[in-house]
């Protein structure tokens, strides 16, 4: 993959004269060119609405803005296309899901279950309808080496558990969920199972049939596409019971003065004008992982990445490796670490200064880092366009703190 860096404008730039190397993946991707192009392509030549225009450009509009969900479905494995909603992200699909049980299916003493490894907006709209609606939040907690404590999960869904809730892969310290396990506990109780594919979508092989979630989200940007796109997948015999999150133009069947029928899945969940340039770059974006990389090649490529730091990190005395070295160093994309003696600000300072992009903080994860008793991290996420050479940067320029 050590040639996939030149499709990528940004990594041609330079900070302080020092070559870019960008590692603050599990937050953001950089865009291949064949994005932009297909973006630019959509605006400069042929823009208009979709689904409303009978003149040739609002047709060409409609089919590619369609392509790019059948190219979403194929990538998942999805079966049916009515399956996958463009949203604006992974938040907004996990509120989407929220409001709409909220509204339709919570009462007050139902339980919602997520674990200790969520990022915040896989907690906080769980916290605020235990505010609103009465509903009890329940945590499935971490072990010591930041893995899930898969074993208390069974006893912690229950039969008044009416949703589980999980992230497959933490984006805090890159720990893997097994979610077919949970999955099967909350089949068990006839509880809703929503899965946070922010972090895996982009990293290895999300097949739907196999997860069998009801509910799976990601985000666009963190696969190479753009910024204001992302994915929720309904499964198709929920249809029925899960009603629309916004209502307005283009989800609509029949409007009467006082009541309206909605359209059939996607666009009943699709209402008003969508982003329809973010959806065709989500596609061009997939195109392009599909044409140059398979998701077990990305696994692959950057675990070893992660081996290679983690074998340095773990010879020094004063840094503490969050999550499983040993998984990490199989499957992962991402090694946080915490320094006894600087912290983790001043680091990702030091890096960028010498071009290395790294994200410190807790990573919209505080209950984590409280769990792990931790502050603030250096997070160091791989992606496809990084290299063994980039690993060696890193290490030169840590050996100097």
């Amino acid at each position: 993959m050590n040639t996939i860096k030149h499709d990528f404008p940004l990594l041609k730039q330079s900070i302080n004269g020092h070559s870019i190397i960008y590692c603050d993946n599990a937050s953001t991707t950089q865009k291949p060119q064949i994005v932009l192009d297909a973006m630019h392509n959509f605006y400069t030549t042929h823009y208009a609405n979709v689904y409303r225009g009978a003149y040739p450009y609002g047709e060409l509009t409609t089919v590619q803005y369609e392509q790019a969900r059948i190219k979403v479905a194929q990538y998942m494995h999805v079966r049916n296309c009515a399956e996958v909603i463009f949203t604006h992200g992974t938040t907004e699909g996990i509120n989407f899901i929220a409001t709409v049980l909220a509204r339709t299916y919570l009462q007050a003493g139902d339980e919602i279950v997520i674990t200790q490894l969520e990022h915040h907006s896989n907690i906080i709209p769980w916290q605020y309808l235990t505010q609103t609606h009465g509903t009890i939040l329940k945590i499935i907690p971490v072990l010591h080496d930041g893995t899930l404590d898969i074993s208390v999960a069974a006893s912690i869904i229950t039969k008044k558990t009416k949703l589980v809730s999980v992230a497959h892969i933490s984006n805090a310290i890159g720990t893997h969920v097994d979610v077919e396990t949970l999955r099967a506990y909350a089949r068990s109780v006839g509880a809703y199972f929503l899965v946070d594919a922010a972090q895996s979508a982009p990293h290895m092989l999300v097949n739907v049939q196999k997860i069998d979630p009801d509910f799976l989200v990601f985000s666009g940007h963190k696969l190479g596409g753009p910024t204001g796109i992302g994915i929720l997948y309904i499964k198709e015999e929920l249809h029925n019971r899960i009603e629309p999150y916004q209502f307005g133009g283009g989800m609509v069947f029949t409007v009467g003065q006082q009541k309206s029928q909605w359209l059939p899945s996607p666009n009943k969940y699709e209402a008003g004008t969508p982003a329809i340039a973010e959806a065709i770059g989500l596609g061009a974006a997939i195109d392009y992982l599909q044409n140059n990389c398979s998701p077990e090649s990305i696994q692959t490529h950057t675990a070893a990445l992660c081996a290679k730091l983690i074998q340095y990190l773990s010879t020094c005395p004063n840094i503490r490796i969050l999550g499983s070295k040993n998984d990490l160093s199989v499957h992962g994309h991402i090694v946080s670490f915490v320094h006894q003696m600087i912290h983790a600000h001043d680091i990702a300072a030091y890096l960028g200064q010498h071009g290395v992009c790294v994200r410190a903080g807790h990573h919209c994860a505080q209950p984590l880092a409280q769990a792990l008793d931790y502050q603030a991290s250096v997070r160091i996420s791989f992606y496809i366009y990084n290299t063994q050479s980039d690993v060696d940067t890193i290490i030169c320029l840590l050996q100097n703190l």
